[in-house]
């Protein structure tokens, strides 16, 4: 009898060799169902934390009056270049474009009154494990497809780190490097400016000679793998990535202030060859309290919608202008929702039972509209999408198995918590 380790190693090799061709899954002895396998070479994932209220960007319903406590969106809707399809008319730059989109209006999960919590099941595809430190989509990207370009890391972090975004049993090779600013790069990549580039080199030569007399475990090997890396980094074609003012002026004007740069650098770090990108977008925080509304900080929400509308719209023509919207697929992404209700101080709460996201590019069928909210955004109408599903449509969009499996040492694990793609969004 085969001991099922085995077993699981053997079948989970088999689909890794099958990878070439449409993938089929037992759901019973006698259905099998064909996973599609999209052509996306890179994923770009534009993070609003806070969570983005739904009927306040892409979901817009009858408008609501927060002085009367009257439930409902906070702005009015505007038609989209897709018939039948309406935004909030902020995003009134993007609305254009929307047949590069595709809106998933019916993302939810169980979790609502806890933001870390909620970050991490959007990264990760799964809740909380005690046992079990996850990996982040951008590491399994990583993990799966490998970097896309040698003199660059494979995947970027433009925001602050945190372990809900990184590699988890994956270890650090899937890890990301990460950047808040925008024009010098990397903190601690730079070479210091008083080490010329001759004393680099004899420190290199001496640290070889170092290595090639001792004996290394495999931490060292870790180690020393990170450290060349780093010096590889460091080096002068990653770091004029960060020269955006070598880019003409008319196009960094139109990607508007500090987000905007980190698109355009996006653009860069793609055409360089970086497999994945996450862009934070709660950074200036123009409202008092970024995407999270509770109380006044909805006030000045439109602030913060009229600044993604700038950005994002630049970027997707951007990306179609160079020949990399087919190739790279766009997620806007956030948390939870809000509710349709306003709070004593005129804000909104959480709500993850119902909340949007969109697909921009990727090679996929775009210019669709996935699920429907009843009146209010509050609840799923149709066509539900779970966090497993979307984290597996990202995955087959960039040819990746989402019924592979994942290694924490001999541990296999998939590479999603059951997730199915959604399926009309490939040809």
């Amino acid at each position: 009898m085969l001991p099922r380790r085995e077993f699981l190693h053997s079948t989970a090799g088999a689909m890794t060799v099958g990878a070439t061709a449409p993938m089929l899954w037992a759901e019973e002895p006698t259905t099998a169902v064909a996973l599609p396998k999209g052509k996306a070479e890179h994923c770009v994932v534009i993070w609003l934390g806070g969570g983005a209220g739904q009927m306040d960007t892409w979901d817009p319903k009858t408008l609501g009056d927060p002085k009367a406590k009257k439930p409902g969106s906070y702005y009015p809707a505007i038609d989209t270049a897709v018939a039948g399809t309406q935004v909030c008319q902020h995003l009134s730059r993007c609305a254009p474009l929307m047949d590069r989109f595709n809106l998933l209006r019916t993302v939810h999960h169980d979790v609502i009154d806890e933001h870390a919590s909620a970050v991490n099941r959007l990264h990760t595809g799964r809740p909380v494990s005690e046992t079990v430190t996850y990996p982040s989509l951008g590491s399994v990207i990583v993990d799966q497809r490998g970097p896309a370009g040698e003199a660059v890391p494979p995947y970027i972090l433009i925001g602050y780190p945190s372990a809900t975004r990184g590699p988890g049993f994956l270890g650090a090779k899937c890890g990301y490097v990460y950047l808040t600013d925008t024009t010098s790069g990397p903190a601690g990549l730079s070479r210091p400016p008083e080490i010329a580039i001759e004393r680099q080199a004899r420190r290199e030569a001496l640290l070889a000679q170092v290595r090639s007399e001792t004996t290394a475990n495999v931490a060292r090997k870790n180690y020393d793998a990170m450290i060349s890396e780093a010096l590889r980094y460091g080096g002068p074609q990653f770091q004029k990535l960060f020269q955006l003012d070598t880019e003409p002026a008319d196009l960094r004007n139109s990607y508007g202030g500090e987000f905007g740069q980190r698109c355009l650098l996006t653009r860069r770090l793609l055409q360089a060859g970086v497999r994945t990108v996450e862009v934070s977008h709660n950074l200036n925080f123009l409202n008092g309290t970024g995407w999270d509304v509770h109380n006044e900080g909805i006030f000045n929400q439109f602030k913060l919608i009229e600044e993604l509308d700038r950005a994002l719209s630049a970027f997707i023509l951007d990306l179609e202008r160079n020949q990399l919207l087919d190739k790279t697929l766009v997620v806007v992404a956030t948390e939870f929702g809000r509710p349709a209700s306003f709070d004593g101080g005129g804000g909104r709460g959480h709500h993850g039972k119902c909340f949007s996201i969109a697909l921009v590019g990727g090679g996929l069928k775009n210019g669709r509209t996935i699920g429907t909210t009843d009146e209010l955004a509050m609840n799923i109408v149709d066509r539900p999408v779970s966090v497993p599903d979307l984290h597996a449509t990202i995955y087959a969009a960039l040819g990746i198995n989402p019924r592979g499996h994942l290694y924490a040492g001999d541990r296999p694990i998939p590479i999603t918590d059951g997730g199915t793609p959604i399926a009309e969004l490939f040809a």
